[in-house]
C-alpha cells in the first residue's frame, strides 16, 4: 500500500496526518504532494517521515493525486486530505481494510461524530471525500477514461464517483469516527474562507455537468 496526501498550505497538520499513517504500519511510502505551498509544508511533510513531490505551482487536487500515483507503484492507494484534525491510526486501518479484505474495489471514510459543519457537508454529498482507498489499476483507468479529471481543480471526488458506478465497482462507505479538518473559513478567515468555498463548489458543479 501506498498514501497520497494532496497538500496546499497545511503546515498546521501535514505532521499529524503523516504520523498517523505511519503508525497505522505497512503503508510505504507516504507521498505528499506539496501543491505550490508557500508556507512550511513541504519542510514538516519532510520531517515527519514522508516523501515529498514539490510542484512549482498551484495546480488543483486532480493533479496532486496523479503525480502522487506516480510516485510509487503499490497494488492499493489511500488518499487523504492535508488538512485532517484527529486522524489516528485505527482510522487509516478502517479505511484500507475492505479493500485488503477482498470486500470493495473503493472505501470511502466519511466523518462521523466530528463536528456537525463537517460531518453534515458529507451527509449531503458523501461523494466529496477526499479519504479514499482503491486499487491502483483502478484509478488509474479512471484518469484514462476521465481526460478532464486530471485538469479539473477540485472535480476529482465527482470523477471518482462517476467513475465508480459506471465500472459497477463495489463501494464501501466507513464511518471515521471523531474525525473532522480545518474548515476553509478557519484557514483564510471568513470572508475569504467563504469565498474560497463557493468557488470550490462551482468548480465542482461545473465539473459534474459534464458528466
Amino acid at each position: 500500500m501506498a498514501a497520497v496526501i494532496p497538500a496546499y498550505n497545511e503546515e498546521a497538520t501535514i505532521a499529524d496526518v503523516v504520523a498517523a499513517v505511519r503508525q497505522a504500519g505497512g503503508i510505504d511510502p507516504i507521498v505528499v504532494v506539496a501543491d505550490g505551498c508557500t508556507d512550511r509544508t513541504a519542510e514538516r511533510a519532510r520531517d515527519a517521515g514522508a516523501l515529498v513531490v514539490e510542484h512549482p505551482e498551484n495546480r488543483g487536487k486532480a493533479a496532486a493525486m496523479k503525480t502522487g500515483i506516480s510516485a510509487t507503484d503499490s497494488d492499493v492507494v489511500v488518499f487523504l486530505d492535508a488538512d485532517l484534525v484527529g486522524l489516528t491510526r485505527e482510522h487509516v486501518r478502517a479505511l484500507v481494510a475492505p479493500v485488503l479484505a477482498g470486500e470493495a474495489d473503493m472505501a470511502i471514510g466519511l466523518f462521523d461524530d466530528g463536528r456537525l459543519a463537517t460531518d453534515l457537508a458529507q451527509v449531503l454529498a458523501p461523494y466529496l471525500s477526499g479519504q479514499r482507498a482503491v486499487r491502483r489499476r483502478l484509478i488509474e483507468r479512471m484518469f484514462a477514461e476521465e481526460p478532464e479529471a486530471d485538469v479539473s481543480r477540485f472535480g476529482i471526488e465527482v470523477a471518482l464517483t462517476r467513475f465508480a458506478e459506471r465500472a459497477g465497482l463495489r463501494v464501501k462507505e466507513v464511518p471515521l469516527e471523531a474525525l473532522t479538518h480545518r474548515t476553509k473559513e478557519e484557514k483564510l478567515g471568513l470572508v475569504k474562507g467563504l469565498a474560497a468555498r463557493v468557488k470550490m463548489y462551482w468548480e465542482i458543479l461545473k465539473y459534474a455537468q459534464k458528466g
